[in-house]
C-alpha cells in the first residue's frame, strides 16, 4: 500500500461475502477528525488514515478473511513531556470472517476473529477505527524522552521516604544483637 492511494469514496457499507467471492478489495483514506471514538485519545484531528481491505479465502482451509492494512500518524500527548507527537501506526491484520462465535476455534493461526452481522455488511470506517484504537499505547511516550529520568536522579531523602519502616527494621536488628 502506498501513500498515493486515490481519494476515491469507499462506500459506508461493504458486502463482505460478495467481496470474498469476487476476491476483491478496496482502498481509501479517512480524515482523523471523522473517527469520533478515536478522537478522545488524540490531541487533535489533524491528519488522515490510509487503508486497504482485501477480501479472499484461505488457500488451505477456505476460511473467508479480510486483510486489513492501515497507515497513519496519530497525534498523541506524551505523558512524560506533555508535548504533542506523532505516533506512527502501520498495521497488517488478517481477520477471519465468522458467522458464529463457535467458528472462532476453526480459524487458522494468525487470524483474529471478526464476527459478521447476519446481513454480511461491513463498515470499513468502523473496522479501521477499531484497529487504530487498539494500536494506541496505554501510556503514550514520545521517543527520545527516556533520558528525562536519568537527568533527575532521586535525592537520598526521597529514597528514604520510599521505605518508611526502614528505621524500625534497624531497631529490631539492634534488639537481637
Amino acid at each position: 500500500m502506498s501513500a498515493d492511494v486515490p481519494n476515491t469514496r469507499v462506500p459506508d457499507q461493504l458486502d463482505a461475502w460478495r467481496l470474498v467471492a469476487a476476491r476483491r478489495g478496496v482502498e481509501g483514506r479517512l480524515p482523523l477528525s471523522s473517527l469520533t471514538r478515536l478522537g478522545g485519545s488524540l490531541v487533535d484531528g489533524e491528519g488522515e488514515v490510509v487503508y486497504a481491505l482485501d477480501f479472499d479465502k484461505d488457500a488451505v482451509l477456505q476460511v473467508p478473511y479480510v486483510e486489513l492494512r492501515i497507515q497513519a500518524n496519530l497525534p498523541l500527548l506524551c505523558q512524560r513531556s506533555l508535548q504533542r507527537f506523532l505516533f506512527p501506526v502501520d498495521i497488517v491484520q488478517r481477520l477471519g470472517l465468522i458467522r458464529d462465535e463457535a467458528d472462532e476455534a476453526a480459524l487458522p493461526e494468525g487470524y483474529e476473529p471478526l464476527l459478521m452481522p447476519e446481513d454480511g455488511m461491513l463498515q470499513p470506517a468502523e473496522l479501521v477505527e477499531d484497529e487504530l484504537i487498539l494500536a494506541i499505547p496505554v501510556v503514550p511516550i514520545m521517543p527520545g524522552t527516556e533520558a528525562m529520568e536519568r537527568d533527575w536522579p532521586a535525592e537520598e531523602a526521597e529514597l528514604e521516604r520510599v521505605h518508611p519502616f526502614a528505621a524500625l527494621s534497624a531497631l529490631k536488628k539492634d534488639k537481637r544483637d
